[in-house]
């Protein structure tokens, strides 16, 4: 199903809907989140999420961390990630802190080094820095439409390993070394690998979509060259500015993105100035190939 399709299905509620940018992004006013909505709101926000991609709430400065896990529960079921330990009080919630050397500063979707990655990411501004910090998504589906037919017929083809074992010390060239080391025994206290469809059909829209990012090791069938090449290539699409919306953050702001059509970069920017951010995932589906065959993990069950 198309983004036009979708956009004439008829909802039970209108929003208050403002796109931000041409492909990717919208921002949704009149709203106060809570775990208290009702069914009709929350029926349009998951038709906006499917629509946009990634939207975007203002001044939600009333929600704690227990008021989001609540409002994550309306709009599916949240999941802990799988190494890093959930925030004090919390079941499901992660904070990043950019003091502490949690800056997702790569393009990438969230834990695909799993086969049920998450479908969604939920984010609220806790702290925000009075410049820099923002955060930037893609669309991993016009990226695919916009490959070339040939193109297209090998990504379909693909697939690639995706871990939770990579090299952090040259992704992340500026932070102390002991922090750095400190989150990485965390981040990879169970080592990862699965196997995805470089290209996944959404389980919504029938879209066709890219699954590549930061967590992808190799893909398989390829030399360590020939992989870089192709994934370089498909990537470069991916995060063309044409196919991204850019977010500047205040304290109290929530995105939430799909995260089956998505990839996101948290641009690292802000140097000593503060910047929290909490999360909650929502439980995803085992990817499914062009050709109908799953995603599997192989290492970390």
């Amino acid at each position: 199903m198309s983004n036009a399709a979708l956009a004439v299905q008829p909802v039970a509620l209108a929003l208050d809907i403002h796109p931000v940018a041409g492909r990717i992004g919208a921002e949704i006013r009149g709203i106060k989140l809570s775990g208290d909505l009702d069914a009709a709101t929350v029926e349009a926000i998951q038709h906006a999420l499917v629509q946009y991609k990634v939207i975007f709430f203002r001044q939600q400065t009333h929600l704690d961390d227990q008021s989001q896990e609540a409002f994550a529960h309306l709009l599916g079921e949240p999941i802990a990630h799988p190494t890093v330990p959930v925030r004090d009080g919390t079941r499901f919630l992660m904070e990043l802190d950019g003091g502490r050397g949690q800056r997702a500063n790569s393009w990438h979707t969230d834990v695909t080094f799993v086969d049920a990655y998450p479908k969604a990411s939920i984010l609220r501004s806790v702290l925000a820095p009075a410049s820099g910090g923002d955060t930037v998504w893609a669309n991993t589906a016009s990226a695919y439409n916009d490959l070339t037919a040939e193109v297209r017929a090998l990504a379909d083809t693909l697939w690639a390993v995706h871990s939770n074992e990579y090299d952090y010390a040259a992704r992340k060239p500026d932070v102390a070394p002991e922090k750095l080391e400190e989150y990485r025994k965390i981040f990879t206290s169970t080592v990862y690998e699965t196997e995805h469809p470089v290209v996944r059909v959404h389980p919504v829209s029938g879209e066709k979509t890219l699954l590549l990012g930061h967590f992808v090791k190799r893909l398989k069938g390829y030399s360590q060259a020939d992989s870089a090449h192709l994934f370089n290539l498909l990537q470069s699409h991916v995060t063309r500015l044409e196919n991204t919306v850019r977010w500047r953050w205040n304290t109290g702001d929530v995105a939430i993105w799909d995260n089956r059509a998505t990839q996101h970069y948290a641009v690292d920017d802000y140097g000593t100035q503060e910047r929290i951010v909490r999360r909650v995932t929502l439980k995803g589906d085992v990817p499914v190939s062009v050709q109908g065959q799953r995603s599997q993990t192989t290492k970390g069950l």
